[in-house]
């Protein structure tokens, strides 16, 4: 796992801004089919591509950053962390 504030945590942090950053394009590009009335097929693409989009970005978190976040939460809130983790492992 990379240290909080190391320089791989600055360089994970800015790969998941830029990659954010990218699916927010694309979503505004997928508006933007809408609204232009095409192909259902070429939108399907599209909404397949940002939904990989953004499962990679959720497994970089939980790779990356899950332990961190883990030792910043209550007790209570551990269980359910842990449950995502699973969750977006699994999926």
């Amino acid at each position: 796992m990379t240290p909080l504030g190391g320089v791989g945590y600055d360089y994970i942090m800015k790969s998941i801004q830029q990659r954010l950053n990218n699916i927010a394009g694309q979503v505004e590009g997928i508006k933007k089919m809408v609204d232009r009335n095409q192909d259902c097929l070429k939108i399907l693409i599209q909404l397949k591509a940002t939904k990989a989009a953004i499962g990679s970005v959720m497994d970089t978190v939980v790779e990356e950053q899950f332990e961190s976040c883990l030792k910043s939460v209550k007790n209570e809130d551990k269980k359910l962390l842990i449950k995502i983790k699973k969750y977006v492992q699994s999926n």
